[in-house]
């Protein structure tokens, strides 16, 4: 049997890298030959929980075709947001919870993706499925993509289901989700030891929306001063991004968890586009968006339309 790699989206989140964990682990367990892997750095968020339920960390790759035949993705079905030579390999499966877009294959394949906050709850699903016991590491990896992805049941991308998951496998991992959820989202908010180059790449998708091509990066903070106090080198750094991507708008998200507010700092060509989503006015390059907290429901969606009206 052919070894399959299973991986999430660059600039891999607590939900990218913990699922592909969990995945190869179902997998394994089914008798098939899997490895995860990640396609970028890890964050302080993820290394926490990685760290507290003492697991591997899934090493990097940059290409895929020269190891396999196969991939398996998580978290995300977009070409542009998977490994650079995604087109050159088999895609075997996908398990996500995001919008489809920009994804085509030439053999059949088996698809799974739910509106629900994080992939974890359909893993969650999945090990049920196939009459599969989740081990207590699993689950509490599992656990923290849900917390993560929720924002710890803020985010109004949270369903009951996402709710209901995260219950059965805090019991799993013999945690309490709520005491060790905020644990792990102020580790991840510690920006202190972070460059201006690590905040703008932590947590950042690039979309193709309409004919403009857009990234969104999204930054979780206790404070938002303590990331938009470095705004002239921030802008500094973004504008070669620009430049070198040939983006139309870059919108870093600094997200305040405690609060659930947002500050927007926008620049490209586009940044009107902001605006005319939130019906605000960019100041200094910035806006405050209030109550957005979801890039997925509140970001993506709302600025697409604005893009395919444009």
């Amino acid at each position: 049997m052919e070894k399959v790699l299973i991986f999430g989206h660059k600039n891999p989140d607590t939900d990218t890298i913990c699922s592909a964990i969990a995945y190869a682990d179902l997998k394994k367990k089914l008798g098939m030959d899997v490895e995860p892997v990640r396609l970028g750095e890890v964050s302080g968020e993820t290394q926490f929980a990685l760290d507290y339920f003492k697991a591997e960390t899934p090493r990097l790759v940059q290409t895929v075709a020269n190891e396999v035949n196969s991939v398996i993705l998580v978290d995300h079905n977009e070409f542009q947001q998977s490994v650079d030579d995604i087109e050159t390999v088999r895609v075997l499966e996908v398990i996500d919870h995001h919008r489809i877009a920009n994804f085509q294959t030439s053999d059949p394949l088996y698809y799974r993706c739910e509106p629900v906050g994080c992939t974890a709850t359909i893993l969650n699903k999945l090990y049920k499925e196939n009459g599969i016991k989740i081990e207590k590491a699993i689950a509490g990896l599992m656990l923290s993509a849900i917390i993560s992805d929720s924002l710890l049941f803020k985010s109004p991308t949270c369903t009951e289901e996402d709710v209901k998951a995260a219950r059965e496998l805090a019991d799993l991992a013999e945690v309490d989700a709520d005491s060790y959820g905020l644990e792990m989202l102020k580790a991840g908010a510690n920006l202190t030891d972070k460059t201006v180059e690590q905040l703008i790449s932590l947590d950042a998708k690039e979309f193709q929306m309409g004919n403009y091509k857009v990234e969104i990066a999204q930054v979780n903070a206790i404070d938002t001063n303590d990331v938009l106090v470095r705004q002239p080198e921030l802008e500094e750094v973004l504008t070669n991004v620009i430049k070198e991507k040939e983006l139309d708008l870059f919108l870093l998200v600094v997200t305040d968890i405690l609060n659930s507010n947002s500050v927007g700092l926008a620049l490209g060509k586009e940044t009107k586009a902001v605006e005319q989503a939130y019906n605000v006015k960019l100041t200094n390059n910035t806006a405050l968006l209030e109550g957005v907290v979801s890039r997925k429901k509140q970001i993506v969606p709302v600025l697409t339309d604005i893009f395919n009206k444009m």
